[in-house]
């Protein structure tokens, strides 16, 4: 079964990426080139096509460790496990994007590199329980003990991501209320398209790294697996003789 699972991982991450790119490279176009500067912070705002979808996609990211750590609970998948462990490693990264874009667009509209703003906060949190998750893992020795216990982690820590969703919703904030939501779509066209593309870009990169990278803890935890076996092998053939 997982065998044929990591063949389709094979077949299909090369669509995956070719997305990706294309899906980039165009909402690069229409965020930087197409559409037009914002009122009050001109061409600042065009980082935004950039920060926004990397924020989206920490959350997918980290959304996905949250279910693949449930589904390894029940199943004790280790596919699965590999799967968790790739997700938080990108969420780190895409965390840690996120932020740094975010300040980058920071300084020149609100004058500053960091705030308390509750959803700076959450999002520094969701970089602490990933980084968190990824050290429990290199601490802990027995595999299954490292995979329960870091599952365990990945779900209590995902009371953060509702958190970061409505934090402007719910506290005075200086992030602006949801774009999209039950009261409808407060963008223009001409911002949401871009935002969009890219925002579908970087989830699709997303995908394909966590197909590369799940591949990459699969195949080597297999090599491991069977050094293991053979060393054992070899222990009895000497002890024998």
């Amino acid at each position: 079964m997982m065998n044929r699972i990591i063949r389709r991982i094979q077949r299909f991450k090369g669509w995956f990426g070719a997305a990706a790119a294309l899906s980039i490279f165009y909402g690069l176009y229409l965020g930087l080139f197409d559409s037009p500067p914002d009122y009050y912070q001109g061409e600042v705002v065009r980082i935004m096509y950039v920060h926004v979808p990397l924020a989206h996609t920490s959350l997918l990211a980290y959304g996905s460790l949250f279910l693949g750590s449930l589904w390894y609970l029940w199943k004790r998948d280790p596919l699965v496990d590999n799967m968790c462990q790739a997700a938080a490693g990108l969420t780190v990264i895409f965390t840690t994007l996120s932020l740094i874009t975010g300040a980058i667009w920071a300084k020149p509209t609100w004058n500053t590199w960091w705030t308390w703003d509750p959803k700076l906060v959450s999002f520094a949190i969701l970089l602490l329980i990933a980084s968190g998750y990824l050290m429990l893992r290199t601490f802990v020795e027995d595999p299954d003990k490292e995979g329960r216990y870091a599952a365990v982690m990945a779900i209590v820590g995902g009371v953060d991501l509702p958190i970061i969703y409505f934090s402007a919703e719910w506290w005075r904030s200086l992030h602006q209320p949801l774009s999209i939501s039950m009261r409808g779509v407060s963008m223009t066209g001409d911002i949401l398209l871009p935002l969009s593309i890219m925002s579908l870009g970087l989830n699709l990169l997303f995908i394909y790294m966590l197909m590369v990278r799940t591949q990459m803890l699969y195949l080597t935890n297999l090599l491991q697996a069977k050094k293991g076996r053979l060393l054992s092998q070899v222990h009895l053939t000497q002890t024998s003789s």
